[in-house]
């Protein structure tokens, strides 16, 4: 086993490397656990129970699924933790992922909000949640970053969402005031992170090997325009992949009309996109073969009865991620199978 995952690891290095001939990766995910405990602070146990269940599921699965999956233990997160370091108050429904409550309404309200130590706040417990994950599966494990969103993201999670996206154009100052506290506060946690679990690691999502870097999500981008995204986004963004040598990014957003500023960022090695969905092939052509890519999260059958079209599409050189959902060993080995014939 463990020739077989250096092997996915020499893999996913080159994958990532748009320079290397590895054109794709393929993943089946196949998961007969119960479902995943939310994230509460009452259930971590459970929490702890079922990642390291997961971690023992993925490493036996090497033995017998010949994807490029890596095992990972996972201390994951909601979108809450920078928002709540910073005084937010966060809903916990029960049934559902927790979310931070805004902080904030107006500019005035930022002078309150102090950037706090990250051994003095709510974000030093996850990392007392991946000692106890390691301390189960072993210092080797990979760990997988918590749910890291981009400092503007964080922000529009602290002040009050319609207040937030209107002082973009009328309280510029302002907004940048506060980016520039979320910013401190994800450089003290990621320095910290990397500092204590290394930087070779599992991405929050979608869950791609890394090693150096940064990865995040960028979800408000939909809601504002181009020239916005360059003002506020673009160059935090930047300043962080310089700071960690490179950067790998999610967006659920519709953010088709973001694309050209998504090609400025410096570093860039990964991109998932989720919408819109019909223009996956199109997404895959426009950044060519920049970045590795990793889009979609459309009905599984359509997406395979449409990979062969795009896959062959694709401008030469360009990587991507095959992946596809199994309910039972056998299909998990067939899907594999026809996937890595796909992407060879």
């Amino acid at each position: 086993m463990a020739a077989n995952y250096q092997e996915r690891v020499k893999k996913w290095t080159e994958f990532m490397d748009p320079k290397s001939d590895c054109g794709a990766v393929v993943l089946i995910r196949y998961n007969d656990l119960p479902a995943r405990p939310w994230p509460y602070r009452e259930d971590i146990e459970n929490r702890i129970d079922w990642a390291v269940r997961r971690y023992e599921n993925q490493t036996e699965a090497m033995e017998w699924l010949d994807d490029d999956t890596l095992p990972y233990i996972a201390p994951y997160t909601g979108t809450e933790i920078f928002a709540e370091a910073l005084g937010c108050k966060v809903h916990y429904s029960g049934d559902n992922m927790p979310f931070a409550l805004p902080l904030i309404k107006e500019a005035a309200e930022i002078k309150n909000i102090r950037q706090p130590k990250i051994e003095d706040c709510c974000l030093y417990e996850i990392f007392e949640l991946a000692y106890k994950l390691r301390g189960r599966a072993g210092e080797n494990a990979l760990i997988q970053l918590p749910d890291v969103q981009s400092p503007l993201d964080i922000a529009a999670l602290v002040w009050r969402k319609e207040q937030f996206l209107m002082a973009m154009l009328d309280e510029p100052g302002a907004v940048n005031e506060l980016t520039a506290i979320t910013e401190g506060l994800l450089t003290d946690f990621l320095d910290r992170w990397f500092h204590e679990f290394g930087n070779k690691y599992i991405a929050h999502y979608p869950d791609f090997y890394m090693e150096g870097g940064f990865t995040f999500s960028e979800d408000e981008v939909g809601e504002f325009s181009s020239d916005l995204f360059r003002q506020f986004c673009l160059p935090v963004i930047n300043r962080m992949s310089d700071r960690y040598g490179g950067c790998a990014m999610h967006c659920c957003a519709n953010s088709k009309h973001q694309w050209e500023g998504f090609k400025e960022i410096r570093g860039l090695r990964l991109l998932n996109l989720v919408q819109p969905m019909d223009l996956l092939a199109e997404a895959v052509r426009f950044f060519g073969a920049d970045v590795c890519h990793w889009h979609g999260a459309v009905n599984q059958e359509e997406r395979l009865l449409s990979l062969p079209e795009w896959v062959k599409s694709r401008p030469p050189r360009t990587h991507v991620v095959l992946e596809a959902s199994a309910a039972t060993t056998a299909e998990a080995i067939e899907l594999c199978s026809c996937l890595k014939g796909l992407g060879n």
